[in-house]
């Protein structure tokens, strides 16, 4: 797992020279973790990491390099553009 964070993190960073590594990985970790969650709450079957990598690499390639922007408007992610301590 600790893998696929890093490399998803890699991914991020390439596309969005505003976030550190750190700030990058929380993302993805908030991104993850968010996916999944929804997906449970909506009575989803778990169809495993791969479809969760799947869905946050699309993420990623699609709004990566705007994260920065959308979370300074959405009290929901603030918290994402803090490092953390």
């Amino acid at each position: 797992m600790e893998e696929k964070f890093d490399h998803l993190t890699k991914i991020l960073i390439e596309q969005n020279n505003e976030l550190s590594y750190e700030l990058a990985r929380n993302w993805v970790e908030a991104l993850w973790e968010d996916f999944e969650a929804t997906r449970a709450k909506a009575g989803r079957e778990y169809e495993g990491q791969a479809v969760t990598e799947r869905f946050v690499t699309q993420f990623i390639e699609n709004y990566g390099a705007r994260l920065h922007e959308f979370a300074s408007r959405n009290e929901k992610f603030k918290h994402l553009l803090k490092e953390r301590e």
